[in-house]
């Protein structure tokens, strides 16, 4: 499965398996041999794609920028301060990634947060990461969607009409959209997921690919499980190869193991949905010649009599006329005898 097939072949009707996004951010830190380490382990627990942040961290914020995150697992209280610690990687290293993840077997993604950082993504990527923090930035939407590829965005923190003026941005470019519902705080509490948001945005934006980017803590992965059943065809959800790890994203992250269960549950939730399409099953073969009825007699109706209706009841099994056809039955002449109890056959009426 490759994230331009999602665009390609997304049916609204059905639950389609959900292509897994393991946002590994900057959880690298600065390091390459702990970003490799992200791409194989990430690739080993199943994810389709890995996604990388592409930032310099006063591009990226003003001086004086406060935290929006946990101060009692990231206690930095200044954007810029954070984001310098992660931001090293830029087009060189990011080429390097893109070709471990080509040799992986993974689809490389990373997110853009300023325009020199989306023009050269642009050779590295099939789809475009729209953050949340950037729904309403506009200009930059707009600079991303003059590459023509499919774009992903986040709604995490958005009212509908924000949601709607980005949406009508993109549409207009003619560009592929998919939009993750999200809810913007590191880490989201079970109790503020919200879900049910999935089904909103599916109904106001229709044209669009549902999905969902989480910030829970990963536990047995039920939210993500619930995402896919109402409809989330992207999942995302941050990454790391280490959750005891202090700061920054590690501590909210799914591991490996987090993906192989998550996975692993999937197979036999997709095992229970079976087939989209109503029709009988090879196995109900029985139930069907023996839990239905057929037409029965109440009592003894003789040779050359007329059939009437209180003549007749139904009864297991199916290997008679059919009860949906009283109606054509009452009123006919028996063309022998029928016994009292005895399963009515087309042979025995005119």
């Amino acid at each position: 499965m490759n994230i331009l097939d999602i665009f390609k072949d997304y049916n609204p009707d059905i639950v389609s398996r959900p292509y897994v996004i393991a946002e590994a951010g900057v959880n690298h830190e600065g390091e390459m041999d702990l970003a490799k380490r992200l791409i194989d382990e990430a690739a080993e627990g199943g994810a389709h794609a890995i996604k990388f942040q592409t930032y310099k961290a006063e591009k990226l914020a003003s001086a004086d920028s406060p935290s929006y995150w946990d101060l009692e697992k990231e206690p930095t209280k200044n954007q810029v301060e954070l984001f310098k610690r992660y931001d090293k990687f830029w087009k060189k290293e990011f080429e390097q990634l893109k070709t471990e993840c080509d040799k992986t077997g993974i689809e490389f993604l990373s997110t853009p947060f300023d325009t020199e950082a989306a023009d050269f993504l642009n050779d590295l990527m099939p789809v475009y990461k729209i953050s949340s923090s950037d729904i309403t930035n506009l200009p930059f939407i707009k600079h991303i969607c003059k590459f023509g590829k499919p774009v992903i965005m986040s709604t995490g923190a958005s009212t509908v009409w924000e949601i709607h003026q980005a949406v009508e941005l993109i549409e207009e470019s003619g560009n592929p959209l998919s939009l993750l519902h999200c809810v913007l705080n590191y880490p989201t509490l079970d109790e503020n997921a919200n879900l049910g948001m999935i089904l909103d945005q599916k109904i106001k934006f229709p044209k669009t690919i549902p999905g969902y980017s989480d910030h829970t803590l990963p536990g047995t992965m039920e939210v993500l499980k619930i995402a896919s059943l109402l409809g989330a065809v992207i999942l995302e959800k941050h990454f790391t190869f280490d959750k005891s790890l202090p700061g920054n994203d590690h501590y909210h992250a799914m591991d490996k193991d987090d993906l192989k269960y998550f996975f692993k549950d999937m197979e036999r939730v997709f095992m229970l949905i079976g087939d989209f399409k109503k029709r009988p099953l090879k196995s109900e073969e029985d139930s069907i010649k023996n839990a239905r009825r057929s037409l029965v007699a109440v009592k003894k109706i003789k040779k050359g009599e007329d059939i009437k209706f209180s003549d007749l009841t139904w009864k297991r099994p199916a290997s008679g006329i059919s009860p949906k056809y009283i109606d054509v039955v009452t009123g006919k002449k028996a063309v022998r005898e029928i016994k009292e109890d005895e399963v009515l056959k087309w042979n025995m009426i005119e």
